[in-house]
């Protein structure tokens, strides 16, 4: 393929729907923090050359981490701010001396520890030779409701072509630092709606349902149940 593939994983924000004492990336899951799993998830393939991740400047938590095995792969920026896309166009201004405008860059958040291998090479063989890029995603399955203000149902929103965006989001480095560079965050949750912003349609690659984002409590025991499945027990 052309081009080389890096991760980027924005990992600046303090999770605070989690309600816990510390970012929801470094709670403990098998014996690790979270986003442990997540970088392990990247860094375990070999067309994955380098996994960059963007902390906060004020980040106390990373350099204590055990990351035995991943030490030559991993590499820590310092340089994460208020919003995720800014988070991330920090961490690509900050690793472009070592990319070309065509290589890879695989954005993946920082709580989401249950990424496959099976996913990560699915999107790499579907993606390889596309124009744009894509991220992994699952069709909507359920009966999706638009609320009026006042709590009640204001339509049945057909699902047909409704899926819920996961990551890694997968685009060539040179689309990705257009697509972020204004600085005008507004409407922008991820780095696909950047890109369709440039006017382009980023394609949807199929993905697991087990790739879910830890976001509240009782998300942490169903990712233990996943990884303890695969084998990926607390050392």
């Amino acid at each position: 393929m052309a081009g080389k593939c890096v991760g980027l994983i924005p990992a600046a924000g303090s999770g605070s729907r989690m309600g816990a004492a510390c970012p929801k990336q470094y709670l403990p899951l098998l014996g690790r923090p979270v986003l442990f799993h997540s970088v392990a998830a990247m860094a375990r393939l070999p067309w994955i050359e380098r996994v960059y991740v963007v902390l906060s400047p004020a980040d106390q938590d990373f350099v204590q981490t055990d990351w035995r095995g991943l030490v030559d792969k991993i590499v820590p920026l310092y340089v994460g701010g208020e919003s995720r896309a800014e988070t991330v166009r920090n961490g690509l201004a900050a690793i472009g001396h070592d990319l070309t405008e065509m290589d890879w860059v695989l954005v993946h958040d920082a709580a989401r520890p249950c990424l496959s291998s099976n996913d990560l090479n699915r999107l790499l063989s579907t993606l390889q030779d596309d124009p744009v890029g894509g991220l992994l995603a699952i069709p909507v399955a359920d009966t999706i409701k638009r609320a009026s203000t006042d709590g009640t149902v204001a339509v049945t929103v057909a699902r047909d072509m409704l899926w819920q965006a996961q990551t890694p989001q997968m685009f060539r480095y040179g689309v990705l630092r257009r697509a972020l560079a204004s600085g005008a965050d507004a409407g922008i949750t991820d780095e696909a709606s950047a890109v369709e912003k440039l006017g382009m349609a980023p394609r949807l690659v199929a993905a697991q349902d087990n790739n879910f984002k830890v976001t509240y409590a009782q998300d942490l025991l169903l990712a233990e149940q996943v990884l303890r499945s695969r084998g990926l027990l607390e050392e």
